[in-house]
This record gives C-alpha cells, sequence and structure tokens, in this order.
C-alpha cells in the first residue's frame, strides 16, 4: 500500500533501481541537424583562425609584395590577436547553444554576443555574393573607378576563402540561436502586432522608435549618396580606390538602414495589426546589429589603417559611422525593454491565476 503511493507500479523509484538511489534524468540529447550545425559552425571558423595563425607565425601566405599587411608592426598583431579571439568566441556560442549548461546562462551573456555575431556577419552574408555576381557579369571587376591605383593588400583567394568561411558560419550560428531561442523564448514573439496589450510605457517606446529612425536617416542618406557615385565626406584615398565592391558594400549598408527604421517604426505604431510579430523583430535585430557593430568596426578599421593624411578617415564618415552606432544602439534598448515588458506580462497572469479562481 504503501509503495503503491509513490508511483503506483509497487515501488518506489530508489527501490526499483536496486541501488537505493533514484534514477538519473536521462542524457542530454540533441538532435542530428543540431549536431551537423555544431560541427559546421566550429569547422567554418578554421580558415580565418589558420591564416591569422600563419600570420603571427611570420608566413607571408596570401600577402602579396607591397602589401600595408607587411608593415602592421604591434598594431596589426594586436588586431589579428583580436580577431582570432572573436571567432573563437564562435566555438563558444556553438556549444551553448547546444549543451545543457548553455539553458542555465543569463538571457544577456548569450543575447549580447549573438546580435554583435549577427551585426559583423550579416553585411558580409548579404553583400559578399552580390559582389560576385556583379564581377562574373563584368561589372568593375574589382578595379578601382577613380584615378589612382590601389596597392594591393591580400590575394583575391584570401576573400574568397574567409567570407566563404564566414558565410558559412553565419547560417550555421544562426540557425541554432534560431532554434535555441525558438524553444526558451519562443512565446515572447509569438502572435501579431494587433495582439499586444497596451502598454503603459507605449509614448516612451514610440519616442524611442522615432528618435532611432530619424538617427538612422543620416548614415542612410549617406550611404546612398556614397552608392550612387558621390565623393561627398570620402577620405580621397578611399574616394580613389572605389570598385564595383565599394558601391555594393554601400547599398547594402542603406538597405540595413531602412530595415532598421522599418522595423522599429512596425513594432512601436503597430499600423499594420495583421503582421506577425516576428517580421518587425528580425528586422529590427538585424538592422541595429548592422548599423550598431559594423558601424564600430568600420570606425575602429579606418583609425587604425590611419597613416597619411589620404587614408585618414574624414568628419563626415567618423559622424555617419557614430550616428549609425546610436541609431542600432536605440533600437537594441527598445527591444530589451520590449521583451522585458513581454516577459513580466506573461509571468503576472500565472501567479494571480489562485486569486482569479477563488473570485470566481
Amino acid at each position: 500500500m504503501t509503495a503503491n503511493l509513490h508511483t503506483g507500479t509497487g515501488a518506489p523509484p530508489e527501490e526499483r533501481t536496486g541501488t537505493g538511489v533514484p534514477p538519473e534524468d536521462p542524457p542530454y540529447r540533441i538532435g542530428r541537424a543540431r549536431s551537423v550545425l555544431r560541427v559546421v559552425a566550429i569547422a567554418s571558423c578554421l580558415p580565418y583562425v589558420g591564416l591569422k595563425t600563419a600570420w603571427a607565425a611570420g608566413s607571408r601566405l596570401g600577402i602579396p609584395d607591397g602589401s600595408p599587411l607587411l608593415d602592421g608592426g604591434t598594431a596589426l598583431a594586436v588586431a589579428n590577436g583580436a580577431t582570432v579571439l572573436m571567432d573563437g568566441a564562435v566555438v563558444v556560442l556553438a556549444l551553448l547553444l547546444t549543451r545543457p549548461w548553455g539553458l542555465r546562462v543569463p538571457a544577456w551573456l548569450l543575447v549580447l554576443p549573438m546580435w554583435v555575431a549577427s551585426g559583423l556577419l550579416l553585411p558580409i552574408m548579404t553583400a559578399f555574393p552580390v559582389q560576385l555576381v556583379v564581377r562574373i557579369l563584368g561589372g568593375g571587376v574589382g578595379r578601382p573607378v577613380g584615378e589612382g591605383s590601389s596597392e594591393p593588400f591580400l590575394d583575391p583567394w584570401v576573400f574568397g576563402v574567409v567570407y566563404g568561411g564566414f558565410i558559412v558560419q553565419g547560417l550555421a550560428l544562426g540557425s541554432l540561436f534560431a532554434l535555441y531561442a525558438g524553444e526558451r523564448w519562443g512565446d515572447l514573439w509569438r502572435g501579431r502586432l494587433r495582439d499586444l496589450p497596451a502598454s503603459p510605457t507605449a509614448p516612451a517606446l514610440r519616442a524611442t522608435a522615432v528618435a532611432a529612425a530619424s538617427a538612422a536617416l543620416v548614415p542612410g542618406v549617406t550611404h546612398l549618396l556614397w552608392a550612387t557615385g558621390s565623393t561627398a565626406g570620402l577620405e580621397p584615398a578611399r574616394a580613389a580606390d572605389r570598385t564595383s565592391d565599394f558601391y555594393v558594400l554601400e547599398a547594402v549598408s542603406l538597405l540595413f538602414a531602412v530595415v532598421t527604421a522599418v522595423g522599429v517604426l512596425l513594432l512601436a505604431f503597430r499600423r499594420t495589426g495583421g503582421l506577425s510579430l516576428r517580421l518587425p523583430l528580425v528586422l529590427a535585430w538585424c538592422g541595429s546589429a548592422q548599423m550598431a557593430c559594423w558601424g564600430g568596426w568600420m570606425s575602429l578599421a579606418g583609425l587604425m589603417g590611419a597613416g597619411e593624411a589620404a587614408d585618414r578617415p574624414t568628419a563626415a564618415t567618423m559622424v555617419t559611422y557614430a550616428v549609425q552606432m546610436l541609431a542600432g544602439a536605440l533600437v537594441v534598448t527598445l527591444g530589451a525593454y520590449f521583451f522585458a515588458e513581454r516577459a513580466a506580462a506573461r509571468s503576472v497572469p500565472a501567479r494571480d491565476a489562485p486569486h482569479e479562481s477563488r473570485r470566481v
């Protein structure tokens, strides 16, 4: 009789094992798809890390004569070390998204690195394939369109190997994160815009959305000018070395500025009530990540590569990237408040349910 109270099968768990110890939980398992994605994400880091390691050891693999990389000195060594660590973080993220301890990681400790990774990988994932297509169609084939001639930087094959690895890395890591986030936080973005409850902070969120969209307008206009051939605000060396690749990258930057503004305004004003909530959230995530992180990366790259006066970023360039970073930061801050409110609202009914039932 006593045993039946435990399990209804005649013996408590610890007696059924024969050891006096309750049986352990089943081992943590992931599906084959996630296992493959994890391996792919980690393996895609090898080309970049391998090249950087070879260069640190003194190899000139992929570096032509006359390349400024040969005279990089300490600053270049530090930059190479930092970028290797960044690529190594991808390995940690791939494990975190597929191991049991990853489920216990605080949300911000996962979301922030993934947001940064998105911002650095998305421009490459979108621009590089288009650049290849333009070259295949004979659109500039990478030659400068100005009067000057650019110094050799890297052998062409290096870009294909490294950027190809980045694209695979982004696809694999993004897929793992989508699966992970859907299981852990999927209830926070289900539904449609019209299903969102009224919020006491709605006026502040709308003001922030307008500020972010207005800020995105500044780099958006600048990238539009550069994508259409204007040299206003460009440093002389960059203006002289414009190629088809330059125009594609500027067009992609313009696209992300538009995506950012559209996503944040849809989320704040909810004019299209039948629209799935996921769409503006994805737009805001991708746009804010690209604007903030890529803007910061380009600013840092410009400052580190500034030697002669012709190479130094102009005030217009620095302002463009600074405002771009500001717009991205505003959007991600708005997103953090949005999800915090959603999570709090979802937890209230669960706590109040007993009281509701008693009132009924």
